[in-house]
């Protein structure tokens, strides 16, 4: 959800050549950066376990891993 979000806004921010929109978009994708790293993903390490470990090794946080 949160890539899709993202992916919309810089979208936006191209299409209308905003610099408004990209700078939030800077702001929204930090926050959201901040949060998936501070809150759920030790969420999910501590649920989860060596499970949670071995996937986070498989895929990239933002991007997929290509060739993994």
């Amino acid at each position: 959800m949160y890539l899709a979000v993202s992916t919309i806004l810089l979208g936006e921010a191209l299409l209308v050549r905003s610099r408004g929109l990209l700078g939030y978009w800077v702001i929204f994708f930090a926050a959201v950066n901040l949060f998936v790293m501070a809150y759920e993903e030790p969420t999910l390490r501590r649920q989860f376990g060596e499970s949670y470990t071995r996937y986070q090794q498989r895929v990239g946080r933002w991007l997929p891993r290509i060739g993994s």
